[in-house]
């Protein structure tokens, strides 16, 4: 994997991003199969919010991550990976009481019954996380937070934080919010209840039509937007097929303060949604060849971001988020370095014909390669 992008500006600059939730130190299995037939496994970090981060600092941005770890040396192995990426760790707490989570997959996607995952996280540094043990301060500088379903998951106080970070504030950042629905991680139902609460007190929404009819009973991109009508970007993903965009402009709608800097989107704050049509946006996904499914979406998402920070139109943030998302299915882990700026501009420069053309496999992200078309 290659180095960081460097930032443009001085280092104590305040971030344009902070990801906030848990990292894990995970373990990817030598080959396919079963977790009881895998010999081996290499080392790696793991976790939504750790992953976006550390596309949006290889794609230039300053970021930091937010989150705590064991005093432990997977802690110090994770927090040593994450610097290396050029992510701000300072605010990154140390727990000597509990340790640093792990876990181990398979490499099949989670959608099927073959994918396996064991996680060791219960009582994990990170699902100590509240109000109390994560100053305001260490997020509230940001122009975008970065947040996930999956921290509301993971104990009673990291759901508190969840909601004191989503409510309404005067100079609040601009919230963007994945849904990332683990079923594995709700063990009393509340999921679709607490999911739909969160998203709908965000500002940009990610949600995958799948999750969405597991949660609340549609895959329908309108009907989803009829049930989460507050944000003022609303991303529904297809998988393969496209991503549906659902904008309401800044402006449009009440709202405390003004546009979030460089976005070209106001912060809502719990503002009563307006009731003229939005602007509805589709752009399919390109063919990819994949090797491994996993952080997809965290990498779709943090594409979306990096071109909102560059305050680029709306077709062109789905497929920057595409073409993100599609470097990491070409590599065997969690995360991969998106392809260079001035190389993904010019796939997304590209006509609705070309980039309908586009198949993309392993290695398509370097400058020197080729990418196919039929």
């Amino acid at each position: 994997m290659s180095g960081p992008t460097p930032v443009d500006g001085p280092v104590d600059q305040a971030p344009d991003v902070v990801c906030l939730g848990e990292s894990m130190v995970t373990f990817l299995p030598s080959r396919p199969g079963r977790l009881a037939d895998v010999p081996s496994f290499t080392r790696a970090i793991g976790g939504a919010e750790s992953n976006v981060a550390c596309a949006l600092a290889a794609a230039g941005h300053r970021v930091r991550w937010v989150g705590r770890v064991g005093r432990d040396g997977f802690g110090d192995h994770l927090v040593s990976t994450l610097g290396g990426h050029g992510v701000d760790v300072t605010a990154v707490g140390r727990d000597p009481h509990r340790p640093t989570g792990v876990y181990f997959r398979t490499d099949q996607d989670r959608a099927t019954d073959a994918h396996e995952v064991v996680y060791y996280r219960a009582g994990s540094a990170a699902s100590a996380m509240s109000p109390a043990t994560v100053p305001y301060a260490s997020v509230g500088d940001a122009r975008i937070l970065h947040l996930t379903g999956i921290t509301a998951a993971l104990s009673a106080d990291c759901l508190a934080l969840m909601r004191e970070l989503t409510a309404p504030r005067p100079g609040r950042p601009l919230v963007s919010f994945d849904v990332n629905h683990r079923a594995g991680l709700w063990r009393d139902g509340a999921a679709a209840e607490v999911l739909l609460g969160l998203a709908r007190d965000a500002d940009v929404v990610f949600v995958g039509a799948d999750e969405a009819e597991r949660l609340w009973g549609t895959a329908d991109p309108a009907a989803i937007r009829s049930l989460l009508r507050e944000p003022a970007v609303l991303v529904v993903k297809r998988g393969g097929e496209d991503a549906v965009a659902f904008e309401r402009r800044a402006g449009e709608t009440a709202r405390c303060g003004g546009p979030a800097p460089g976005t070209g989107f106001a912060p809502v704050h719990g503002a009563a949604p307006r009731t003229a049509p939005d602007t509805v946006t589709r752009a399919p996904a390109p063919r990819v060849a994949p090797v491994s499914p996993v952080g997809a979406g965290d990498a779709f998402a943090a594409g979306f971001l990096s071109a909102t920070l560059r305050g680029l139109g709306t077709v062109a943030r789905l497929r920057h988020g595409h073409l993100a998302a599609a470097a990491v299915l070409t590599v065997p882990g969690d995360f991969a370095a998106p392809p260079r700026r001035g190389h993904a501009d010019r796939l997304v420069a590209l006509d609705a014909a070309a980039w309908g053309t586009l198949h993309l496999g392993p290695g398509w992200t370097g400058d020197d390669q080729e990418v196919r078309t039929p």
